[in-house]
């Protein structure tokens, strides 16, 4: 009987003993939920560039008699005017300049304009002080402080529209403009003081150059008051306020093009350091996204496709889980070929969607598929070629661009994305 119980005894310490030892937390593996973390997602891309009136804009110097100026060097497209404005000493206020709208830069069949522009140069009156004769008035400044003479509270005109009786050089015998192409879009400006050889030589006094389009009068207006940059100009040679009043208008400034994204566990838009696909080759030389599957086209707010600028966006949406990335791509359209991207953003982080800012995870690329031009001046650039794909093959690769150009602001300042997940 003794022995019978002790058995019923061990066999019960060993069914429980087991029963612990199978159930033991260190051993168990808690059951993993199939479903992955799923969400919808909303992309804003937003054009952050400040809106600019002047892709650029410098001073003139002091120019002597008989001597040439530095030279002024800048990059312009086709549809593109200089302006400039330098004071004649030996007067109250007047000023040499091309007529209110410039000098155009290309003639009408698309060939850079060179030479002699100097019939182009005319000899204005800035109605802002009232006429002593040329080289004897004592308020002129060669004689007198600044700003020491008589408001005239007049207009902008030609002097030879000004019946003051007295003489004035005729143009092309004080003043000589000369222009010189140096390939691709760059120009070089230089002007010379002829009025060494005249009974009254006169230095040219520190001015302003400004690249506009044929519809702006970017230093004056004929017929209207002068500013308060060009009365500086023509009455004391100063051109600090007209410099300030330039810069505050001038820089790189381009709207985005309809653009592509890709969702999903691998890339579909581009691939950095490999040839553009032809529907990459489209968007960025052209702002075509037709050939990708999924697009942003429509500006918000906005009724019909089109490209964003300055403070303009685009959205859109799409549903993500978790694994996938996001992929996107928008031309910066005053370029031959680069493009605002990203290449495989990850949506989720340990099973959380990602929410906020996210511009610090796009660059600016090169699509490497046509040869770069001066940005915001290409004559192969979408906004002044003939037609699509006309620049200069590359024949390169998908690449980050590092050489914009100083004129071009850093991503931060081109673009804002946002990405918010519900």
């Amino acid at each position: 009987m003794l022995k019978q119980n002790f058995k019923k005894i061990l066999l019960s310490v060993c069914t429980v003993s087991l029963f612990v030892a199978c159930n033991n937390d260190d051993d168990v593996t808690p059951p993993v939920d199939p479903t992955p973390a799923m969400a919808e997602f909303t992309v804003t891309i937003e054009n952050v560039i400040p809106a600019k009136d002047y892709l650029s804009s410098g001073a003139t110097g002091l120019i002597i008699p008989g001597a040439t100026s530095e030279a002024y060097t800048f990059n312009a497209g086709k549809g593109t005017y200089l302006s400039f404005a330098t004071m004649y000493v030996q007067s109250n206020d007047l000023f040499f300049a091309p007529d209110e709208h410039g000098i155009a830069l290309y003639n009408e069949d698309g060939t850079a304009v060179t030479g002699d522009v100097t019939a182009s140069v005319k000899l204005w009156d800035a109605g802002t002080e009232v006429n002593e004769e040329p080289g004897t008035g004592p308020n002129q400044p060669m004689r007198g402080g600044p700003n020491t003479g008589m408001d005239e509270n007049g207009m902008v005109k030609l002097i030879s529209e000004v019946n003051d009786d007295f003489t004035y050089p005729a143009v092309n015998t004080a003043i000589k403009v000369m222009l010189a192409h140096d390939g691709g879009t760059q120009f070089t400006l230089t002007i010379e003081n002829l009025t060494d050889d005249l009974t009254l030589p006169s230095p040219f006094a520190p001015g302003v150059w400004v690249l506009n389009s044929a519809e702006q009068t970017p230093i004056f207006t004929a017929g209207e008051a002068a500013s308060e940059g060009l009365e500086d100009i023509a009455e004391d040679g100063a051109n600090a306020v007209s410099i300030a009043e330039l810069e505050m208008k001038t820089g790189y400034v381009s709207p985005y093009a309809p653009g592509a994204y890709a969702v999903g566990d691998d890339n579909t838009i581009f691939t950095d350091g490999s040839p553009a696909s032809d529907a990459l080759e489209g968007l960025a030389e052209d702002g075509n996204a037709g050939g990708f599957m999924n697009v942003f086209n429509t500006p918000m707010g906005a009724s019909e496709p089109g490209p964003i600028f300055p403070g303009g966006k685009y959205s859109f949406t799409f549903n993500g889980t978790e694994g996938d990335k996001l992929s996107f791509a928008t031309m910066l359209v005053q370029s031959n070929d680069w493009f605002i991207g990203a290449d495989q953003i990850e949506l989720f982080n340990n099973g959380t969607a990602i929410s906020g800012e996210i511009t610090s995870m796009v660059e600016l690329y090169d699509a490497g598929t046509e040869v770069d031009e001066y940005a915001g001046a290409g004559n192969n650039q979408p906004v002044r070629q003939a037609g699509a794909n006309t620049g200069e093959d590359e024949n390169g690769n998908v690449v980050e661009e590092t050489e914009a150009g100083m004129h071009v602001p850093a991503v931060a300042g081109l673009i804002k994305v946002t990405i918010t997940s519900n």
